[in-house]
């Protein structure tokens, strides 16, 4: 006993020397880590001082100071910056819904300004941009070198006013000049319509409105389809939507699922994570889903589509999506400014990343770009013969009135469809496969 007795506290004395001998080095590198820091911090104060003393015209010291700071955000990646108090409201403003601008949703690729995704019915999308679309100089001036917040300074200006960008696109073998007039963009965050027996879900944003607005505008087209009986399915469109407020992701997800992980975030430290469950309830009663995405569905997008296919409660259709996979949180700094900071990637259900490879959609279904020779034969349809044309040719004597009125409004019905097809090819491909999946399950 005594010997156990000796022998432990030889161990115990052993792991004190073994700890002091192994902590030593340990305090002295992090010591050393600490003096290098406050060196750099006194080089920066000694750099700060020559500039407002030496260079050749008087600066503006905060001016300065925030422009470092700037600087030292945008190192990090594309998307952690600094917003002085101006930027800050209007962010603010932008997560409410309405704002000033141009109406794109950007970010910085190479050097120059890449758009992620036009904002439906704002300027920048009447005027033509496209997702993925690079911007080089603004009024004739070059973006390049400038950081993303510069630039998106420069395209910023008073409603009204007209802006000219240069545009590279893939595709087009010369830059080109695109003129747009700023305006107030008023975020439409949700547009409910119905197409045949499909309910047609455009969401453009994730503001505080989006939920809302998709509650309200499921049950009115519900209600004048008659009931949920008379809906084949729903299409959630989610091209060139640019994301926004995670919250309202996890809601928009939830509102389809009864169960099971949404998202996950992970931090730097693993304690930070955090988990996202659905809560029960199915909008649409479990009714087919279709997502639509493309190279313009980024963030909060990525997350709904990411979350929904893993679950398969839903087929997701069209192009890879962004790639945006972190999460940035808004943390409010002295003087009414704010830093906005990457703390964490999000993963879908599966434990997926999104970051940098985007959301592959389950049925590649890319959207055609429109040629002027095709919009010259849409303009001069060729519409062929047939035997009814024919002078002299018999009746169908074998059809009631009521069976040839059902085959010309399901021909009707089919007539639409094409047209559809000829205006958005991806969303009839869309609405074709939920008819697919309706026919399969009522055999």
């Amino acid at each position: 006993m005594k010997k156990f007795a000796m022998a432990a506290i030889g161990g115990t004395l052993a792991g004190i020397v073994a700890t002091t001998y192994v902590a030593g080095p340990l305090l002295a590198q992090e010591g050393a880590r600490e003096a290098n820091v406050y060196e750099q911090l006194d080089l920066f104060g000694d750099i700060f001082e020559r500039i407002r003393a030496q260079y050749v015209e008087e600066v503006d010291e905060k001016e300065l100071i925030e422009a470092a700071i700037g600087g030292m955000l945008t190192s990090l990646d594309p998307h952690s910056s600094y917003l002085s108090p101006d930027d800050a409201d209007r962010m603010r403003v932008q997560t409410r819904g309405e704002f000033g601008g141009l109406g794109i949703e950007v970010t910085q690729e190479e050097g120059f300004v890449k758009v992620v995704s036009p904002i439906d019915g704002t300027p920048a999308d009447e005027a033509g941009m496209e997702a993925g679309d690079f911007i080089t100089h603004v009024d004739g001036e070059s973006v390049l070198g400038l950081s993303l917040d510069e630039a998106v300074t420069m395209m910023r200006g008073p409603v009204g006013s007209e802006i000219v960008i240069t545009v590279v696109r893939e595709g087009e073998p010369e830059p080109f000049d695109v003129s747009i007039i700023r305006d107030t963009i008023k975020l439409t965050a949700v547009r409910a319509r119905t197409e045949g027996d499909t309910v047609v879900m455009r969401i453009t944003t994730f503001n505080d409105q989006t939920t809302p607005n998709l509650e309200a505008g499921l049950k009115k087209q519900i209600e004048e389809a008659g009931g949920m009986d008379n809906v084949n399915g729903i299409v959630l469109d989610l091209r060139n939507n640019p994301g926004g407020l995670l919250t309202q992701a996890i809601k928009v997800a939830d509102a389809f699922l009864d169960s099971g992980e949404i998202v996950s975030t992970r931090g730097r430290n693993p304690e930070d994570g955090e988990r996202f469950n659905a809560t029960p309830g199915d909008l649409v009663e479990g009714k087919p889903i279709v997502v639509l995405i493309n190279g313009g569905s980024a963030s909060a997008s990525e997350i709904v589509a990411g979350a929904l296919q893993d679950h398969r409660r839903a087929v997701v259709v069209g192009t890879r999506s962004f790639g945006k996979g972190s999460v940035q949180t808004v943390m409010p700094l002295k003087g009414e400014g704010a830093m906005r900071l990457t703390t964490a990637r999000y993963y879908t259900p599966s434990g997926r990343s999104i970051q940098a490879l985007g959301v592959s959609p389950d049925i590649v279904v890319a959207q055609p770009r429109r040629s002027p020779a095709n919009e010259e034969e849409e303009d001069n349809p060729r519409r062929s013969r047939s035997e009814a044309d024919l002078r002299g040719s018999l009746n169908n004597d074998s059809l009631s009135e009521d069976e040839i009125r059902q085959i010309e409004a399901e021909r009707e019905k089919a007539e639409k469809a094409a047209e559809l097809r000829e205006q958005d090819y991806q969303l009839a491909y869309a609405i074709d496969i939920l008819k697919g999946m309706v026919a399969l399950e009522t055999k």
